[in-house]
């Protein structure tokens, strides 16, 4: 596909193809049951929501806790709306006051830790979970996000809790209190227009009950036990998850609000309104980290979805962005949509040799980002299924411009080669490897995973530290354990993705605010005019004048190089003619309990 037109496809609706059909939508008989099966290419953590960061732990979560809002699956633009609560709250005081009403009659999946009784939903449930994220012994990675809130009270209950060790979870704060059973009063410190987006990720910020918490301490993130559609049945650490339909939830059902223009959400809408949710009782997960066999469990009818098409095989599967025929006669269905997110190197900058403010420093990362080649590693490692990125900020989110063009989307080597050579990053001994400026050694080191996409993408980066003259050497290990070291600080260089979970750009730029230094900003970037274009941010309508803020976080972003940003990434997405209701939600992560499994169209396996 031609940059022009790509561009015009993303800044237009999101794309899909053909609406999967099946031959029947009634319930399956007495004793059928209707299972997904898939598999994730990276290994989940856990599944406390106030403790997770990486993506598909918090799949599993959002299908397991509920927010009091939620997303309608099927309307573009998104619209927010209500989830466990009566109607959507009563909002004044200028987007400082939020009161809830919950629905009453909601349970939370049975769990030895209730004693035998079904447990209602509080008010008090989400006051609870949500004080928990601020706990200083969780070392929350949400809660720099929900400080930004300027929740009345709850950074005053941290700072206590950090001095005295002890976090008094039945202290009353004003800006999260329950009214009465059903009620819950939100307060803010100033006006946050998109506050309700909070209260949609269910992922992160869904009702705990304290009874479980209390119950399994230290080994919560093995219990999840929330009032959502699916319950964890099974699990083998970094291999198999297996979720059940929840045999205590409530009558939800099926129904959203498409555009009039969006053929496929209106064809879904009048196959499945009025089913009852969740429409599937099962979801089987592999974890398959490798690309071939990923693929192959696919081709060979053992999983039902495929959930990100490997690159390798993109030109085999869905060549100039076609369906292959043979696909096709199969039955096989293609979802391909622009992702709302982007790809990041990410440099330590508490770390002595890439890290700093230096203008050597400076210029060390800026030399790295101009000497990578972005459109090198679009063709060979993405097989062209991505775009170069020129910001932090996503597509599809406010910030985000499809016009935008700046240093991170240029590959100019003779340019990067005179940076190093300016600053003093020379080769004094003659081997072929430059120094630092005060002659001593030079290494970088990149912490990888060794699954068969990174290694293409490490050969990429390595070759372009070669061709600057930088002495380069890879450290190995899994995904979840270089999480944790970039977590505290303890690594050089690492390679992640960065989703958005809101239609709002500013949930990225946490990456490059200060107070959120080894949570979500993993570079640990701390600079006090950014920081500041931050807090702007946060109280501004969208609109010009705030676009005029993420502009100028972005020339910050660019000057000091935190981050090299590669490409945001075009997903294409692969399923069975059995599998009827799919589409890839752009920011929220739950959509198990709106697709629905034709069991007869499967095929017999002996």
């Amino acid at each position: 596909m031609k940059t022009g037109r790509l561009r015009a496809w993303l800044g237009g609706a999101l794309l899909a193809t053909s609406l999967a059909v099946s031959a029947a939508d009634a319930p399956p008989a007495p004793g059928a049951s209707k299972t997904l099966r898939y598999a994730f290419l990276v290994a989940e953590t856990g599944f406390d929501p106030a403790q997770i960061s990486d993506v598909y732990s918090r799949i599993v979560t959002a299908h397991v806790f509920e927010t009091l809002l939620t997303y309608d699956h099927l309307a573009r633009p998104y619209k927010l709306r209500p989830l466990t609560v009566r109607e959507m709250p009563e909002i004044a005081d200028d987007f400082r006051s939020f009161t809830f009403h919950l629905k009453p009659g909601i349970y939370f999946a049975d769990d030895p830790a209730f004693k035998g009784q079904r447990r209602e939903l509080t008010a008090q449930d989400y006051v609870y979970s949500i004080k928990r994220i601020f706990d200083p012994k969780l070392k929350s990675p949400h809660q720099q996000l929900l400080d930004d809130e300027g929740f009345i009270g709850l950074r005053e209950l941290r700072e206590e809790a950090l001095k005295t060790g002890r976090f008094d979870y039945d202290r009353e704060v004003e800006g999260l209190k329950a009214i009465d059973r059903y009620t819950l009063r939100v307060k803010l410190h100033e006006s946050r227009p998109r506050h309700l987006a909070i209260w949609a990720s269910r992922d992160r910020f869904g009702a705990l009950a304290r009874e479980v918490v209390e119950a399994y301490g230290d080994k919560i993130m093995e219990h999840p036990v929330g009032t959502g559609p699916f319950v964890l049945k099974e699990w083998r650490r970094s291999s198999r998850m297996v979720l059940e339909r929840n045999p205590g939830y409530r009558e939800e059902f099926y129904d959203a609000e498409p555009g009039a223009e969006d053929a496929e959400g209106q064809a879904l809408l009048a196959r499945l309104r009025g089913r009852r949710l969740p429409m599937i009782d099962r979801v089987e997960i592999a974890v398959i980290e490798e690309s071939q066999p990923r693929w192959l469990s696919f081709q060979n009818g053992e999983h039902d979805l495929l959930e990100r098409l490997p690159n390798e095989f993109a030109n085999l599967a869905v060549p100039g962005g076609q369906l292959a025929p043979n696909l096709k006669k199969r039955g096989i269905q293609k979802y391909r949509v622009p992702a709302a997110d982007v790809t990041l190197t990410v440099f330590n900058m508490e770390n002595p040799l890439v890290g700093g403010y230096a203008p050597e420093k400076v210029a060390l990362r800026r030399a790295m980002v101009l000497g990578t080649d972005i459109a090198r590693e679009i063709r060979l490692a993405r097989r062209d299924q991505a775009i170069a990125a020129q910001s932090i900020v996503p597509p599809g989110t406010t910030g985000y411009r499809a016009d935008l063009r700046t240093e991170m989307g240029e590959f100019d080597l003779a340019r990067a080669k005179a940076l190093l050579d300016v600053y003093g990053y020379v080769d004094r001994d003659g081997d072929g490897w430059r120094e630092q400026p005060d002659g001593a050694p030079l290494l970088l080191e990149l912490a990888s995973q060794s699954d068969q996409q990174t290694r293409q993408l490490d050969e990429l980066w390595k070759k372009n530290m070669d061709a600057l003259g930088l002495r380069s050497v890879l450290k190995t290990a899994q995904w979840p354990e270089n999480l944790k070291a970039v977590r505290n600080g303890k690594f050089m260089i690492w390679r992640v993705a960065s989703s958005s979970d809101t239609p709002d750009g500013q949930s990225t730029l946490e990456r490059i605010y200060g107070p959120a230094s080894g949570k979500g900003n993993l570079a640990r970037f701390r600079l006090a005019a950014l920081d500041k274009v931050y807090e702007e941010l946060k109280q501004l309508p969208d609109g010009p004048q705030r676009q005029a803020l993420f502009d100028e976080a972005t020339k910050l972003f660019v000057a000091y190089a935190p981050y090299r940003v590669h490409v945001h990434r075009i997903l294409t997405d692969l399923s069975y003619p059995w599998v009827t209701g799919y589409r890839r939600p752009p920011f929220w992560l739950d959509w198990w309990q709106y697709v629905d499994i034709d069991e007869s169209q499967r095929p017999v396996t002996h």
